[in-house]
């Protein structure tokens, strides 16, 4: 507990995660706006629709938040105190990893049903009601996939140390390689069909096909495809921990 205490003070003393948490909420809200003002009276926007900042961008800057949680310890040097007082790392590693990924789940909520209370309120006689169980994933759904984005930024924060490259690899990868990989001749669908993020969309949206962010192509079903995320995000941070133990802070 004292190792989750000083990783909440480390989070919360510096700006970046409160500004990034603004952004979120603004993406997240802001497009929610968008939807429910550009589309026409007779075209009912979807609950997935209103969690498209969310579900796109929000994501993005969570990821960034986390990434920022460790590799600035690594430029400006605390991250050697830290592992002064606390030798084996991995312990104080997952705490931050825990911590960051709280927030990420807090902030994903409060983004995912501020957006659809919005579009509830602009879009009043449109179906935007939470009765089915892919009606709650939609909106609910939205803060365990930031939570473990977040505990996948963090682990690649670890190994990669630095905030330029943390944040360019997380952002290249989420933002374009997943789409490209799709343009392999005679592979690149089957990949495509189990690459993380495309995996996580499986679970917000199930097999939905009317307007909104384009479904994903995954195999899994909702519940499987969440645990296959959490499994991917585990694994990236058991290798981040082995490595931070093997080399120089």
């Amino acid at each position: 507990m004292n190792l989750l205490a000083v990783e909440r003070i480390k989070l919360f003393s510096t700006r970046s995660p409160w500004w990034c948490a603004l952004i979120t909420l603004a993406l997240s809200v802001g497009f929610a706006a968008i939807m429910a003002g550009a589309t026409e009276p007779t075209d009912p926007v979807t609950i997935s629709a209103t969690q498209f900042g969310a579900s796109q961008f929000g994501i993005a800057v969570v990821m960034v938040l986390a990434a920022l949680a460790v590799t600035t310890e690594y430029r400006f040097n605390t991250i050697r105190t830290t592992f002064q007082a606390v030798p084996h790392r991995s312990p104080a590693l997952v705490a931050k990893a825990a911590v960051v990924g709280l927030l990420s789940l807090v902030l994903g909520e409060i983004a995912a049903f501020g957006a659809w209370g919005l579009g509830v309120v602009m879009r009043p006689n449109d179906n935007l009601g939470l009765h089915t169980t892919q009606d709650w994933l939609n909106v609910a759904g939205i803060g365990p996939v930031f939570a473990l984005s977040a505990v996948l930024a963090v682990a690649v924060g670890i190994l990669v140390r630095h905030s330029a490259g943390a944040i360019a690899l997380l952002l290249i990868y989420y933002l374009a390689v997943e789409e490209l990989v799709q343009l392999i001749p005679k592979i690149g669908a089957h990949i495509h069909e189990w690459l993380p993020f495309n995996v996580a969309n499986k679970f917000l949206r199930g097999s939905e096909v009317v307007n909104g962010p384009a479904p994903s192509d995954s195999p899994l079903s909702p519940g499987w495809a969440l645990a296959y995320f959490a499994g991917i995000a585990i694994v990236f941070l058991l290798v981040a921990l082995g490595v931070a133990k093997k080399r120089d802070a």
